[in-house]
């Protein structure tokens, strides 16, 4: 998303605003139309510098009107609208200021969050690689394949045991006795792709 950031790892002491090159890009193709890149042909000759933020792809602005010269109680992108769309920016609502704190406590408290949030979810995930089919997934399975070509179970099947260890169903082998040899994860994934035919 958008919006103004302090990040001393990447930027030092500079308030710098972080666009969404996606939601920039439309804007600019919306009001401009001219089929160049927005930051090259419009932000960078309008005064606007380019921070890159590590090797992530993301980058900071800085700039006059935008981040410099400005009350940071009451900042907007309005000097950024007007030099990519060439038109008077409108925004009448203030932004806050994004503070990334990187300290090792901070970054040691943000990894043990996300332990917290996701390692359950990565935990049943990789049992769902190694456990078998449930009934449930084998009952639907069964539904499925009747609705589809062998030909198409096939190549499905394929492509859900790809990586798995798991072998693609043999010419003679029924396609019920394949899928008894699914795990749940791949049962899943041949699931989904078989109700999107």
């Amino acid at each position: 998303m958008s919006g103004f950031a302090r990040d001393p790892k990447y930027y030092g002491d500079r308030l710098v605003y972080e666009p969404l090159e996606r939601k920039w890009a439309v804007y600019h193709a919306r009001h401009c139309g001219c089929g160049q890149d927005w930051l090259e042909a419009h932000a960078v000759p309008a005064g606007f510098t380019v921070i890159p933020r590590g090797k992530t792809g993301y980058y900071g602005l800085v700039g006059p009107g935008l981040t410099e010269g400005v009350d940071e109680s009451a900042l907007t992108a309005n000097a950024l609208w007007e030099a990519v769309t060439g038109k008077p920016g409108t925004q009448t609502w203030y932004e806050s200021v994004h503070v990334t704190c990187r300290s090792p406590e901070s970054e040691a408290a943000r990894k043990a969050e996300n332990e917290r949030i996701y390692g359950p979810r990565r935990e049943w995930a990789e049992k769902a690689k190694t456990e078998p089919a449930t009934p449930a997934q084998l009952k639907y399975l069964t539904t499925l394949v009747e609705k589809v070509d062998k030909e198409r179970f096939d190549v499905e099947f394929a492509n859900a045991v790809k990586g798995t260890g798991i072998e693609p169903r043999a010419p003679r082998e029924r396609t019920a006795t394949a899928a008894k040899r699914l795990s749940k994860a791949a049962a899943r994934k041949l699931i989904s792709a078989l109700v999107g035919s």
